[in-house]
C-alpha cells in the first residue's frame, strides 16, 4: 500500500514537471511573422512619367456659340443632349421684318434680272440692225443718215444693257446683305457635335456679351469626335518628353480600367502657379474611337506617358523593394527571412525590373510596414 501511494506521488509529479516545461516552452516558443509576399515573374516593365494633378478630359472642338445681337428667343430648334450637324439651325431669334427685307430683295434681284435680260435682248436686236442698214449703206441703198440713227440706237441700248446689268448686281449686293442681317437672328452649328448646354427659352430676351464681361453662351455645342486629356507634367520631366509618347489614361469614373492615348502636344512654355510648382501642360489624345463613346467632356484623368519598355523582364512590385536596393525574400525551406541585395533596371510606381538577386518563383516580402521585420525572422505567409 506504502508502495502504491509512492508511485502516484512520483507519477504525479513527472505530470507536473512536464506541464512545466510545457509551460516554459510555450512562453518561449518563437511565433512566425505573418507577412505578405508576392511571387516573383516576367512580364513588362515601363519607364513612365505621371501628372504631377489631375488631368481634364477635354473636346478638341467646343464653342459657346452667342448671337451676335439682341433679340427675343422665337424658335429653339434643338434641346440638350441632341447631336447636330454641321450648318444645322439651332437657334433664332424674332426676324420677321428681317424676312419681309430679304423677300423683298429677292423679288427686286429678280425684277433686275429679267429687265436686263428685256434691254439685253433690244440692244442685240439694235446691234443686228445696225449691222444690217450700214451694209445696205454701203450699196448705197439706203442713206447715210439712216444708217448712223441706227447704229446710235445700238449703243443706247448697248449702254441700256450694261447700266441694267450694274442694277442687278446692286440687287444682288442688296439680297446678300439681307441675308447677312436675316442669318444673325439665325445661330446654326459651326460643325457636327452635341448640345451641351442652352441659355434661354422661347420668349426670353437675350443679349450680346459686352466687352469684357462674360456672358453665358446661348448654346454649348462640343464635338465628341476627337477628345483629349491636358494635365500638368512637372518640369524635371518635360524634357524627356516628345510627341508621339504612347501613354495610358486612367479615369475616376472607370476605376481599375485604363485607356490607350497618344501624346499630342507639350505646351511650349512653363506654368508657374506656385512657387516650388512649376509645371508643363500636354495634350493625350485618345486613340481609340469606341473609348470616346463612353466618356464625357469634364472627366478628371489621370496619365502615364511611356518613356520605354521592357516586354519579358523580371519584375516585382515597387512596394518590395528598399531604399537601399534589397528586398526580404522568403526562405520556404526554413520559414525565414533573407535580405537580398538587388541589381534594378527600369521602374514606375507598379513594378521594378530586377536584372540580378531574384528569380521567377522566388516569394519576397511586400508589407514592409509591419513591425518585426528582420533578417532571419521566422515567417509565415499571410494568404497561406
Amino acid at each position: 500500500m506504502a508502495a502504491h501511494l509512492a508511485m502516484k506521488r512520483i507519477l504525479v509529479l513527472i505530470l507536473a514537471a512536464a506541464l512545466l516545461l510545457g509551460a516554459i516552452w510555450y512562453t518561449r516558443r518563437e511565433e512566425p511573422l505573418p507577412v505578405t509576399l508576392h511571387t516573383v515573374e516576367r512580364g513588362v516593365v515601363e519607364r513612365t512619367v505621371a501628372n504631377t494633378r489631375a488631368g481634364t478630359i477635354k473636346a478638341c472642338r467646343r464653342s459657346a456659340l452667342s448671337m451676335p445681337g439682341g433679340g427675343r428667343v422665337e424658335v429653339l430648334h434643338v434641346k440638350e443632349g441632341q447631336e447636330v450637324a454641321a450648318g444645322e439651325l439651332l437657334l433664332e431669334l424674332w426676324n420677321e421684318d428681317r424676312r419681309a427685307m430679304t423677300a423683298q430683295a429677292e423679288s427686286q434681284l429678280a425684277a433686275a434680272s429679267h429687265r436686263r435680260e428685256q434691254l439685253c435682248v433690244e440692244a442685240d436686236n439694235a446691234a443686228r440692225e445696225a449691222r444690217r442698214l450700214a451694209t445696205l449703206q454701203q450699196r448705197k441703198l439706203v442713206s447715210e443718215e439712216l444708217a448712223q440713227a441706227a447704229d446710235t440706237r445700238a449703243r443706247s441700248a448697248a449702254f441700256a444693257c450694261r447700266a441694267a446689268g450694274d442694277e442687278q448686281q446692286t440687287a444682288a449686293a442688296s439680297l446678300q446683305m439681307n441675308r447677312a442681317l436675316l442669318a444673325e437672328t439665325q445661330l446654326r452649328a459651326p460643325f457636327a457635335g452635341i448640345v451641351a448646354e442652352i441659355n434661354g427659352e422661347v420668349g426670353e430676351f437675350v443679349t450680346p456679351s459686352p466687352p469684357g464681361i462674360p456672358m453665358p453662351p446661348a448654346v454649348d455645342l462640343i464635338d465628341y469626335s476627337c477628345l483629349y486629356v491636358t494635365a500638368p507634367i512637372d518640369e524635371v520631366d518635360a524634357g524627356r518628353l516628345k510627341a508621339g509618347l504612347p501613354a495610358r489614361i486612367s479615369l475616376d469614373a472607370f476605376r481599375g480600367e485604363h485607356f490607350a492615348g497618344r501624346l499630342d502636344r507639350i505646351a511650349p512654355y512653363v506654368m508657374e502657379i506656385e512657387k516650388q510648382a512649376r509645371t508643363v501642360d500636354v495634350d493625350v489624345l485618345f486613340t481609340n474611337a469606341a473609348d470616346r463613346e463612353r466618356l464625357l467632356v469634364g472627366y478628371s484623368a489621370d496619365i502615364d506617358l511611356v518613356l520605354e519598355a521592357h516586354a519579358d523582364a523580371i519584375r516585382i512590385p515597387s512596394e518590395a523593394l528598399m531604399d537601399n536596393d534589397t528586398v526580404y525574400r522568403f526562405d520556404p525551406a526554413s520559414s525565414r527571412l533573407e535580405r537580398v541585395a538587388v541589381q534594378t533596371g527600369i521602374r514606375n510606381w507598379n513594378f521594378t525590373e530586377i536584372t540580378a538577386g531574384l528569380a521567377p518563383g522566388d516569394r519576397v516580402v511586400t508589407s514592409l510596414d509591419q513591425q518585426g521585420l528582420a533578417e532571419g525572422v521566422l515567417a509565415t505567409p499571410a494568404d497561406d
